[in-house]
């Protein structure tokens, strides 16, 4: 999110505008939920962040929210994607169908926030033991998301349509070798006997303090694709190194050239893009030259074209500076773990801008900006017109810009988010599924 947010122009909602005295009495409706559930939610939040799982290892998160839906009333589906699980509420009234989504996965991140509550949670990953942390906030989004089903239930006679909740494993990404995500729930049916009118999803995020809420039209968060290089030499002693190709100083010249191709090839006066090498590895002894280096990393970008050309450009810049130096390349740009652009449909964005509207106050709901993260709701949005928001969580008084940004292990949630993230979800539902009977 954008240092300095910029106010959204006031918007209109699209549809038939209710009489006054119906938006009121949802209002009212909505507040009466949160203030009954809000000490529920807080709690079912930091159960699930003592307890923080891994992405397609949520299996304790599961149970909870499949033993919540049970509890409600309704029967949910479990072992999607490994470990997802969705359930519908029929509302005692005929009218559209929506999907509200929610990712539970965490991240291995070891936790350094004083709470009490914090994680002591380790678990295996790529091979090493590591702390795991809901460092980036998916244990509120759960938390929400059952205190909105809750409250959904509760009004079910009078409510029109229909509504399918949907708690999502590996939003991360799964384990290597693994498949999960929004994408595997999908492949395994998810919109298959219920295709939603339009899905809904939200965030929180150390961005923005609480009592904001982030959105804007069209796109928000960057396509995201991984990519990897092997830098092939031929190993020799340090000390002979003209014996040998050195496949680690190919490697450098790589990364270092790499870094023109945002800076003088992409025109990032259309939109922006990053091409990030997140890892190096090769060598294992101070005197031996390796046979290899291996490269990994991300590239974002918000248009289908600049992607292509990035991609085309990096295979370019890989193999030629390689072959300067004597060395061969392996590439795979991109790689199969990759998420497309997170855009929100502009008429719904403009339909539902009143609902965020009341939840926060017209001046707190503002523009982040295109934001370079990526989120595979991306997916979802895709199928379905998608609505996505970020909710603030860093506490009122403190600079978002300094606040631990989401993925740190000092990552704090201010628990009022969940309150602004129950309201501002439970109202766009209710919203949606009453207005378009008019």
């Amino acid at each position: 999110m954008s240092r300095h947010a910029r106010l959204l122009p006031l918007v209109v909602a699209l549809g038939v505008v209710l009489p006054a005295h119906a938006q009121d009495a949802r209002r009212a409706d909505v507040a009466g939920a949160a203030q009954r559930l809000q000490g529920q939610v807080v709690e079912w939040r930091r159960d699930i962040h003592q307890h923080p799982e891994l992405g397609n290892r949520e299996t304790r998160t599961a149970a909870l929210v499949a033993d919540h839906l049970r509890k409600l009333g309704l029967e949910p589906k479990t072992g999607i994607a490994t470990t997802g699980v969705t359930a519908v509420l029929k509302g005692g009234k005929p009218g559209p169908r929506i999907a509200l989504r929610a990712d539970m996965d965490a991240l291995p991140v070891t936790e350094r926030v004083d709470v009490p509550f914090a994680s002591k949670a380790t678990a295996t990953f790529r091979g090493e033991t590591v702390g795991v942390m809901h460092a980036c906030g998916h244990d509120a989004h759960v938390a929400i998301l059952m205190g909105v089903a809750e409250a959904l239930v509760a009004m079910r006679d009078e409510l029109p349509g229909e509504v399918l909740f949907i708690f999502q494993p590996a939003e991360e990404g799964a384990p290597e070798g693994e498949v999960g995500g929004a994408e595997e729930m999908l492949a395994q049916g998810l919109f298959k006997d219920f295709k939603p009118d339009a899905v809904f999803g939200l965030h929180v995020s150390s961005s923005a303090n609480v009592g904001t809420i982030a959105v804007r039209p069209g796109p928000l968060m960057a396509a995201s694709d991984e990519f990897a290089i092997t830098v092939k030499g031929r190993q020799t002693h340090g000390s002979r190194p003209w014996n040998g190709v050195d496949p680690i100083v190919a490697a450098a010249d790589l990364v270092s050239t790499a870094q023109t191709i945002v800076s003088r090839r992409t025109d990032i006066t259309k939109l922006p893009a990053v091409v990030t090498f997140g890892a190096v590895k090769g060598g294992i002894r101070h005197n031996i030259i390796p046979d290899q280096v291996e490269l990994i990393g991300t590239i974002r970008t918000f248009d289908t074209g600049m992607r292509e050309d990035i991609f085309a450009d990096l295979r370019n810049v890989a193999t030629h500076v390689a072959a300067a130096h004597g060395a061969t390349i392996e590439a795979r740009i991109p790689e199969d773990h990759n998420y497309p652009v997170t855009a929100n449909d502009p008429a719904l964005t403009a339909r539902m801008m009143p609902s965020l509207q009341k939840a926060v106050g017209a001046g707190n709901v503002i523009d982040p900006g295109l934001i370079t993260g990526a989120e595979d709701f991306s997916f979802l949005a895709r199928e379905v017109p998608g609505l996505y928001f970020f909710v603030g969580a860093t506490p009122k008084g403190k600079d978002p810009a300094t606040a631990a940004s989401n993925h740190s292990p000092e990552f704090y949630l201010d628990e009022g988010a969940l309150d602004v993230g129950f309201r501002a979800m439970l109202q766009v539902a209710l919203d949606y599924l009453h207005d378009a009977q008019g």
